[in-house]
């Protein structure tokens, strides 16, 4: 049946687009910080554990932001660059977490089920008409059968919608901040309901918005005691930084050099610059840029990273290294932080300097051991180090985090014929191929 083909390719699309977003994630632990420090309040305040709720940055200029199932919150670039306040972020950051905590997406089977109950009884009720002599009003309802269906799930979008609002600003609530973003931030793009579903942005195709909702939200956040609670200096600053170096390193440099013109001294505009000089192959303006506000923040890790990213995308790794190190030792736990020295010194390919990555490289996957590029760095510090076996159990688990899973367990295998058998590696390549087997039998029984 149609719709039934429908939800089969719309299943094929979704499975499509989340390989293709996993290409496109970015990784920045200063950006990572913040969306976790405006975050995790609203995440407790909705009865949730901040470590289990994950939030990506996807590397897309259009307007979205959305939840998948394993409590994943997805920002794209488009859509952080937009907001005004601090407190429109936190709005939006409470809207999606409400899905997530109101059981949406464990229902989304149930409203695909319901969308297919409604269309057999409408197409029923089509096929009794023409039996019943009827043929022209039964052909009617026949073909608009599966826009019953649509219906159905457009009418349970909007009363999810509805719901994540309401749950939303009770977290802002319940976390002393005030809701008042998340309408501004709705008012901001009004005129979105007016528009074709091909001219919304992303965000108001998958977020249906009307003036009711508005209004019924605005009831809600005008009751709290919190409504008129401003942002801080420094959540302001966080957010206007954020901004400055995606748009630094999204923008082309000459669009960000006449947002930032010279003239403006702000920290933000001089680290837009920075990247923005970086990027145009200026290598010595980008350096004054970013050296004067090392002068000026001594103690901020993440301009002694830049200056050291900088560096050693221009080919210096050896020059970049001084810099990552001091940033490493101004933030010792972030792990992005080790994994870029970790880089660098596999370069560099000095026999000190690949026993210093493989340790920094233990250090980021006992913290992250789903980072799939530091263990594509490991396997290349092991291939230095001619320890071929570890080498080959390094890429089985950068293709198991990848979800490429016979490619981990081919690895996996020619690892365990060269890793001794009482070894943490070799249980887990072991672990590896008997779970890919398992896995890839049973996608292959439902096909």
């Amino acid at each position: 049946m149609k719709l039934l083909r429908v939800l089969i390719t719309a299943s094929f699309a979704l499975l499509l687009a989340g390989q293709a977003l996993a290409q496109s994630l970015i990784r920045d632990t200063e950006i990572e910080e913040t969306l976790r420090e405006f975050g995790d309040p609203i995440i407790r305040a909705a009865g949730l554990n901040p470590k289990s709720v994950d939030i990506y940055i996807v590397n897309d200029p259009s307007l979205n932001a959305f939840v998948t199932r394993g409590q994943k919150v997805f920002f794209h670039t488009g859509i952080l660059v937009e907001f005004e306040t601090p407190n429109q972020l936190k709005g939006v950051m409470a809207h999606e977490v409400g899905h997530i905590a109101s059981g949406h997406l464990a229902r989304s089977s149930e409203t695909q089920r319901s969308a297919y109950g409604t269309f057999l009884v409408a197409a029923g009720i089509g096929l009794a008409a023409i039996l019943a002599g009827e043929g022209q009003a039964g052909a009617a309802i026949l073909g608009s059968s599966q826009q019953f269906a649509v219906l159905d799930v457009l009418r349970y979008s909007r009363i999810n919608e509805s719901s994540a609002d309401q749950a939303g600003a009770n977290y802002l609530e319940i976390s002393g901040q005030s809701g008042r973003g998340l309408i501004e931030f709705f008012e901001k793009f009004r005129y979105q309901e007016v528009m074709s579903e091909q001219g919304r942005f992303p965000y108001f195709r998958s977020h249906p918005l009307s003036s009711a909702r508005i209004d019924n939200l605005r009831e809600v956040v005008d009751e709290s005691p919190y409504r008129d609670e401003i942002d801080s200096p420094e959540d302001i600053r966080r957010m206007q930084i954020m901004q400055a170096k995606l748009r630094g390193f999204i923008d082309p440099p000459q669009t960000t050099f006449t947002k930032f013109p010279s003239s403006d001294q702000s920290e933000a505009a001089r680290l837009a610059r920075a990247v923005a000089h970086f990027r145009a192959a200026n290598l010595k303006e980008g350096l004054v840029s970013v050296d004067s506000l090392i002068e000026e923040f001594p103690d901020n890790p993440y301009y002694h990273e830049l200056r050291g990213e900088i560096l050693y995308k221009s080919g210096k790794a050896r020059l970049a290294q001084p810099s990552l190190r001091n940033a490493i030792k101004l933030k010792s736990d972030a792990p992005l932080l080790k994994q870029a020295l970790a880089q660098s010194l596999i370069d560099e390919n000095s026999t000190d300097g690949i026993i210093e990555a493989v340790d920094l490289l233990k250090d980021v996957l006992q913290a992250e051991p789903e980072n799939g590029y530091s263990w594509y760095l490991l396997s290349q510090a092991y291939g230095y180090q001619n320890k071929k076996g570890l080498a080959q159990y390094a890429v089985a688990e950068q293709a198991y985090a990848r979800g490429d899973l016979r490619r981990a367990t081919s690895f996996a295998a020619r690892a365990m014929e060269q890793i001794p058998r009482d070894t943490p590696q070799y249980r887990r390549a072991n672990d590896i191929v008997v779970i890919s087997d398992a896995q890839l039998a049973q996608d292959s029984k439902r096909r």
